[in-house]
């Protein structure tokens, strides 16, 4: 089965967040018929290879893809294949990620390595990262992972995290005739919002500067009353030179409005480039050299791993009308997850890493 072949399989079959058990069972009869020995945990699925269990090297890409949007040319639920270019929901996040690794899986399954392999197809990602999570907690330990998104076979060594505030501000109810009466939660929620536009936080080397910025805003009960109330959310993409716990305190200190922590859970991860999975994946990339991820992804949920982000397709066509993977991306990112397996457990090997 060809990578053309095999992502209109993936494609072709809906997996929505939270609507992935089609392709889950798709999954499964594949791989199954392929020999694997395959596991799953609700609409996740995994399968391991290789003669020794550790080290234990992880590749982990997710099945799901967010909903379609408008501007589609035909049914984004079919893969439409153009020459080399092969459009579809999720055909670039990441379906093709998830193409390529069974390609590789395939193409290196009977070989020897000194270690064990995972190939982790999880749901849940564009989410909140409960199909990683779950799976985390039956495999063995972990020693390395690669984390499958599209960056261009780009080796990214740091990715940003996800903070989100919710921000209220509070005042006193008034007519509007008689405005002197109360005190307009809006207008402290503009000041705040003013404060914000100025703030941004220490640079990290390969992300840059983190800022906040305002996403939602709502306040008000009737077009002639002084608002009480003014709430709105703050989205903080860090960095991994920063602490949440440590952010939250300092917009707490510079603002008039009360700030909660509404979602902390997408934690920003950076590896140590000496870690072997990291000389491992820029060798197979050709790299000298690693960058870094704005976005976020199930890396979040595996801090304490080390870890890289690479994959076949690119970043600025995910979650776009007519997205696509190239033929010949399919076909450089298998062969790199290839690569990318021995040259890790020869490093390991001769080193004596994690063994």
């Amino acid at each position: 089965m060809s990578g053309t072949q095999l992502l209109e399989l993936l494609v072709n079959v809906p997996s929505v967040s939270g609507q992935e058990a089609e392709l889950a069972d798709l999954l499964v009869r594949t791989l199954s018929s392929d020999g694997f020995e395959v596991q799953r945990e609700g609409d996740s699925v995994w399968f391991t290879f290789g003669a020794r269990k550790r080290p234990h090297l992880v590749f982990l890409s997710h099945i799901d893809t967010v909903p379609p949007c408008e501007g589609w040319i035909g049914d984004p639920f079919k893969l439409r294949v153009d020459g080399n270019k092969l459009s579809g929901l999720g055909a670039n996040d990441a379906k093709g990620c998830v193409a390529a690794r069974i390609m590789a899986a395939r193409a290196r399954a009977a070989d020897e390595f000194d270690g064990s392999v995972t190939f982790a197809f999880v749901a849940d990602e564009e989410r909140d990262g409960k199909g990683v999570r779950a799976v985390r907690a039956k495999l063995p330990e972990i020693d390395a992972a690669v984390i499958g998104e599209p960056t261009g076979l780009e080796v990214c060594l740091a990715q940003r995290g996800m903070l989100m505030l919710r921000c209220t501000a509070r005042g006193e109810a008034a007519h509007a005739a008689h405005a002197t009466l109360g005190e307009n939660a809006v207008y402290k929620a503009v000041r705040d919002i003013t404060r914000l536009v100025e703030m941004e936080f220490e640079p990290h080397e390969s992300l840059g500067v983190a800022w906040p910025q305002v996403t939602q805003i709502g306040g008000g009960l009737a077009r002639n009353q002084v608002p009480d109330r003014c709430e709105f959310f703050v989205d903080i993409r860090t960095t991994p030179n920063l602490d949440h716990a440590a952010v939250v305190a300092q917009i707490s200190s510079a603002l008039e409005s009360e700030v909660i922590v509404h979602s902390d859970r997408y934690l920003p991860v950076a590896t140590d480039e000496t870690e072997p999975i990291v000389r491992a994946a820029l060798a197979a990339a050709g790299k000298q050299k690693g960058v870094g991820s704005v976005t976020t992804s199930d890396w979040a949920f595996l801090k304490d791993v080390p870890a890289v982000k690479a994959g076949p397709g690119e970043t600025h066509r995910s979650h776009r009308p007519n997205e696509y993977v190239l033929v010949s991306e399919l076909e450089a990112g298998a062969a790199f997850y290839g690569r990318l397996m021995h040259r890790y457990f020869e490093l390991t090997s001769r080193e004596g890493a994690h063994v």
